[in-house]
């Protein structure tokens, strides 16, 4: 499994508890929202930010955080941290 794969996997999974829309979790791609598609609210959000940085050893900082708003964003979000650790 690639690192995006298996990065995006966990990604899910980590969205999974906050999500109030199944079918567009079932449905996950790069360009889903995490607000407007899986509506998670700005709340369960920074919980979304906190388990990313649990799960990847990765700190986010709030210019990131207010950039992470589809999948695609987070994911380049949690690559560019990790590579400049």
């Amino acid at each position: 499994m690639s690192d995006t794969a298996q990065m995006m996997k966990d990604l899910k999974e980590i969205v999974k508890p906050y999500i109030q829309n199944q079918e567009a979790f079932e449905n996950l791609k790069e360009d889903t929202d995490f607000i407007n598609d899986l509506k998670i609210n700005s709340a369960n959000l920074v919980d979304v930010v906190l388990d990313i940085e649990d799960k990847f050893d990765i700190e986010i900082d709030n210019d990131s955080m207010d950039k992470m708003l589809n999948v695609k964003a987070a994911l380049d979000i949690i690559n560019s941290k990790i590579a400049a650790r």
